[in-house]
């Protein structure tokens, strides 16, 4: 199968190159995070190296606690930031979303740090 933007995958090899569980894209595709771009005669759901590309960036706003909305419409500003038509409105949102992300990364780096104090305290 191709689309117009190169080969495309069934489920089970975005599953493996991704490290995301069936399920879990399979969650995305249902809640309309992460559709598919197309699907088989049989339904089986098929992916582009596009929807690839964006199961990897929701895989990186995960840990940093972005709900689902949230990386849906960060998601929606990076593809019209990338389809060079900007707005100053969406890169507002995009600076907002980025200092969230930030704070979220600082809070995470102290967890850590707190982290290895422990196991250094385990090893003594």
């Amino acid at each position: 199968m191709r689309t117009r933007t190169g080969i495309t995958m069934h489920i089970g090899e975005l599953a493996e190159r991704t490290g995301l569980s069936l399920r879990t894209i399979r969650h995305y595709d249902d809640v309309g995070l992460l559709p598919a771009t197309a699907r088989t005669e049989g339904g089986f759901r098929v992916y582009s190296e596009e929807d690839f590309q964006s199961l990897m960036v929701i895989k990186q706003m995960k840990p940093l606690g972005f709900a689902l909305e949230e990386m849906a419409e960060i998601l929606a500003l990076l593809d019209s930031r990338d389809a060079l038509t900007p707005s100053s409105e969406g890169d507002d949102k995009l600076s907002g979303f980025r200092q969230q992300a930030l704070t979220q990364r600082a809070k995470m780096a102290r967890n850590l740090a707190q982290a290895d104090e422990f196991i250094q305290r385990l090893e003594r």
